[in-house]
């Protein structure tokens, strides 16, 4: 599969990277049906399955339940190969979702990330947003931690996994990265990627597929050829627990 640069930051990706929540979280998603959990060792396969098929970003969050500790069990001999992103400010406690943007809570998070991925590091670290993208950023000590975590080696680069063109412009000044909903029912961020990625940002779309609601030919079709932003996505990230329909994706990215 082709890499693409991300941003300012030196890295590669690939152009569909794969998000991991159904790696371990399947309760409160928005996924149009019901899915099991894979077991460990199903994990361990699909997660070797994912990274044959080429892809090179995986995105996971402590939000995903098991989904790290899968992760980190699995890739130890090839996490070279693997532009890591995970997230801090929501975690999955007693089968919901709790936010904390207080600088200490990205501190244990991160902390407690590291140990569960069994790295030293991961390569993007990204605030999980609940919506409120510009007072996170602007009423918390948020993005001053997410700082100094990169400047103490344990994120290589920061961002924004936000909902709103207004946070993602405001994260323009102190972001590497950008990971943006893009689809045809949400097109509200096709300026602002655009912006961003003049100022050197990598950008990362997410609910491309629309949670699983939309097809996913036409829904690959125009986030990569009809969108306004089609020329500054560095990759496109998926979830899935099927190797064989990543596959898929992966073809039709390439007939596109």
């Amino acid at each position: 599969m082709d890499q693409r640069p991300l941003g300012r930051t030196g890295l590669s990706v690939s152009r569909i990277g794969w998000g991991t929540v159904k790696l371990g979280r399947n309760v409160q998603v928005k996924y149009p049906h019901a899915f099991e959990l894979p077991t460990e060792e199903q994990a361990e396969s699909l997660i070797h399955a994912m990274l044959d098929l080429g892809i090179t970003l995986i995105d996971t969050a402590p939000a995903y339940g098991r989904a790290q500790k899968y992760l980190g069990q699995a890739m130890r001999e090839r996490r070279q190969q693997i532009v890591l992103s995970t997230k801090v400010g929501e975690t999955f406690v007693n089968g919901r979702s709790d936010f904390d943007f207080s600088g200490d809570a990205a501190r244990r998070t991160i902390e407690s990330t590291l140990k569960d991925l069994r790295t030293d590091y991961v390569d993007l670290l990204l605030i999980h947003s609940d919506g409120q993208d510009v007072a996170i950023q602007q009423e918390t000590d948020l993005v001053e931690t997410l700082q100094s975590i990169k400047s103490a080696g344990h994120a290589r680069f920061i961002g924004l996994s936000g909902k709103t063109p207004e946070g993602a412009r405001t994260a323009i000044e102190w972001a590497d990265v950008l990971m943006c909903p893009l689809n045809e029912n949400d097109r509200s961020h096709e300026s602002v990627i655009a912006e961003a990625a003049d100022a050197g940002l990598g950008i990362i779309a997410k609910k491309v597929l629309g949670s699983g609601h939309l097809p996913a030919a036409e829904a690959l079709d125009f986030a990569i050829r009809n969108s306004d932003a089609a020329d500054h996505l560095s990759s496109i990230v998926i979830g899935s627990l099927d190797a064989n329909r990543m596959a898929a994706n992966i073809g039709q990215l390439d007939k596109a």
